[in-house]
């Protein structure tokens, strides 16, 4: 699919129950969210409001039990399990709050590793280009255990987007960074977002950043309102 067939994310009604018998908690409350591609959109709230359901609904982890999960159309809540996986694999980039890097590999082995996983297509991004747009060229040949916490996010960042996902879902990418670091990032999430038409999910704590995104929503009790 090529970034003039994207529309984005689109969660529609989306309920979603955890536990069972009388500790049931409804995590996510018919849920409406509509993220277009190259929009940067932050969820903000406190914790246990629901921001980490809402990511694993969105990112293909979790299947609602009501409502509907469409990325550029296709209706990822009624795959089966396998497509799924395919799907989250080929067409979804996760940012994680530590990066999540594997500590043997270098920062430029760490996105080929990511077309090896996903059987590279043609129209992947080639990995030393991707490290220089995110300033990494650098660092090309260190390791994690090397590298700044900012380093790393920005490494992250780029794996992520390896695969020309249709949608990037970051989780408090400023968790462990200054507040220089964190604008940082945040800036460079906003800059792949608009360049690559991805449609960019953030969940955060961290209010500095958020004149950086697109638009805020506040998420409490399994809701979402504007924030």
């Amino acid at each position: 699919m090529t970034t003039t067939e994207r529309t984005g994310l689109v969660l529609s009604g989306v309920t979603l129950r955890l536990g069972d018998g009388d500790s049931v908690v409804t995590a996510l409350d018919h849920v409406d969210l509509t993220v277009a591609p190259g929009e940067l959109v932050a969820v903000v709230g406190p914790s246990g409001a629901g921001k980490s359901s809402l990511l694993a609904v969105a990112g293909a982890l979790t299947i609602p039990d009501e409502g509907t999960v469409t990325i550029d159309g296709q209706d990822i809540a009624t795959m089966s399990s396998r497509a799924r996986a395919a799907y989250r694999r080929d067409h979804i980039g996760f940012v994680f709050q530590s990066g999540n890097l594997l500590p043997a590999l270098t920062a430029l082995d760490q996105l080929r590793l990511v077309g090896t996983l996903s059987r590279r297509r043609a129209d992947d991004r080639d990995p030393a280009q991707l490290l220089a747009d995110v300033g990494m060229a650098h660092r090309a040949d260190r390791r994690p255990h090397q590298l700044s916490g900012g380093e790393r996010q920005r490494i992250g960042i780029a794996r992520a987007l390896v695969g020309r996902p249709s949608l990037l879902l970051v989780d408090e990418p400023t968790a462990a960074l200054d507040r220089a670091r964190s604008h940082e990032v945040v800036q460079l999430l906003a800059k792949e977002t608009k360049q690559t038409a991805v449609a960019t999910v953030m969940v955060t704590h961290d209010h500095d950043v958020l004149e950086h995104c697109d638009r805020v929503v506040e998420m409490i009790d399994g809701r979402l309102s504007a924030g």
